[in-house]
């Protein structure tokens, strides 16, 4: 069984999203117009405001998220939902499997550089060559959809060199730096 397919089998993408001491589960289904919330069957509307704010309708309640912070690496972000900040992790289906089969350590493989996840702006470089990092050292900001995204060292290592210098624009995949 290839692993995308898992959670998927029946057109739903599935989500664990933690927030706090609280984990919700998320199965929604390829129209994200219904879905399933610890569950519980849910139906919902969703309008992008924004580069990084938008609004949902869920069970005749209105909220309204913006994206303050976004860490794909981690797969961590903060939201502001209705004018209360929360900080969440998410995990999809994928990561769930890995979990599940104990393989989660497999997908933290050594990597020799991080990568621009998108595209952007560099507005600041935080580490020098031969420095030594570990796991979640933040390494770069880079602005992205007028979010700033900390982008952190994906494991212990120690930086080689850097492929851009603050100010850079940089397209989805551009090195940013190389580990030893």
């Amino acid at each position: 069984m290839h692993g995308h397919t898992f959670g998927r089998i029946n057109k739903l993408i599935m989500y664990k999203i933690n927030s706090g001491n609280h984990t919700f589960e998320v199965e929604l289904d390829r129209t994200a117009t219904n879905g399933k919330l610890n569950t519980e069957d849910v139906s919902f509307d969703v309008a992008k405001l924004g580069d990084n704010s938008l609004s949902l309708i869920m069970d005749n309640q209105s909220y309204n998220i913006q994206v303050v912070k976004a860490d794909y690496t981690n797969k961590a972000f903060s939201i502001v939902v209705n004018g209360r900040e929360y900080q969440v992790g998410a995990k999809d289906d994928f990561d769930i499997l890995l979990d599940k089969m104990g393989l989660a350590s497999l997908s933290q493989h050594k990597v020799n550089n991080v990568k621009a996840p998108m595209p952007g702006l560099v507005l600041d470089i935080l580490v020098t060559p031969g420095q030594e990092v570990v796991k979640d050292t933040p390494l770069v900001i880079l602005e992205a959809m007028k979010m700033e995204n900390v982008l952190k060292s994906p494991g212990e290592g120690k930086i080689k060199s850097l492929g851009v210098k603050k100010g850079d624009a940089v397209e989805k995949n551009t090195v940013l730096l190389t580990f030893e």
